[in-house]
């Protein structure tokens, strides 16, 4: 196995691009995304067109769902993006086909997928789509986590905290801690259950964007620059989409 894990693109163009032809340098050519292709982003359509394209799968996360269902629990600039989105996105009956494909592309997004050991999902095993795995749960709230870990077996994999790194049975959380890769072994018969990162919203406190390869022993993490400062300068030029969004590419929170 060899396979690139993005996660969390928020329609965030430039990220997702430089993300991709990095990948491209590795010699990886199977790519799966683990949800969240849409939200907080300006290029909501763009990004699906080329997950659609350079995808063998993708999961749903809860901002593709919320496109579908009611986003009232989401903080009021998540609220208004997840507006801003279906008001460009959703078709009408006299819409053309790209839209009408793009919608039932996502609306039909799977839940989870598994590969062997791997389980993969959006956000946790026991709530694939909406339950976070935080970086802290492992003593903060370590009930959870022990109750999270017995809900799987073998390896799981997510995005959705926007925190790349990997929780290991002891419930010791493995991060990357501002370094530009960082590779952690899964030898045979491990529990483990790790996070991708996030391509279009990084929130560990580096602005980069940030991706992983799996292979059967092992996860790479990647960091990858991107023009965050046009990403940010799109975001403003829509009118719609809060300043704060963004702001907060900058800074990596």
């Amino acid at each position: 196995m060899k396979l690139a894990l993005i996660s969390d693109l928020h329609a965030n163009r430039e990220a997702l691009d430089a993300v991709l032809a990095d990948i491209a340098k590795r010699s990886v050519e199977r790519i799966f995304c683990l949800g969240d292709v849409v939200g907080y982003g300006p290029e909501p359509e763009y990004c699906v067109d080329v997950v659609r394209e350079r995808c063998a799968l993708c999961l749903m996360g809860n901002h593709d769902e919320a496109l579908f269902r009611d986003a009232s629990d989401f903080n009021p600039h998540a609220r208004g993006a997840i507006d801003f989105t279906r008001a460009r996105m959703e078709p009408r009956w006299y819409s053309g086909g790209d839209k009408k494909l793009r919608w039932r592309f996502l609306k039909g997004l799977p839940l989870t997928h598994v590969e062997g050991r791997f389980l993969f999902v959006h956000g946790s095993p026991r709530d694939p789509v909406r339950e976070y795995v935080l970086s802290t749960d492992g003593f903060l709230n370590p009930e959870k986590l022990r109750a999270v870990f017995g809900s799987f077996e073998g390896i799981a994999l997510a995005g959705h905290t926007h925190h790349p790194g990997l929780h290991d049975e002891e419930l010791r959380f493995h991060g990357l801690a501002g370094a530009d890769e960082l590779t952690l072994e899964l030898p045979p018969g491990a529990k483990r259950f790790i996070n991708v990162g996030s391509v279009g919203q990084p929130r560990d406190s580096d602005n980069r964007a940030c991706y992983a390869v799996l292979e059967d022993t092992r996860i790479t993490w990647y960091r990858v620059p991107y023009d965050f400062q046009l990403t940010a300068e799109k975001i403003l030029r829509t009118g719609a989409l809060s300043e704060v969004l963004a702001r907060r590419l900058s800074m990596g929170k």
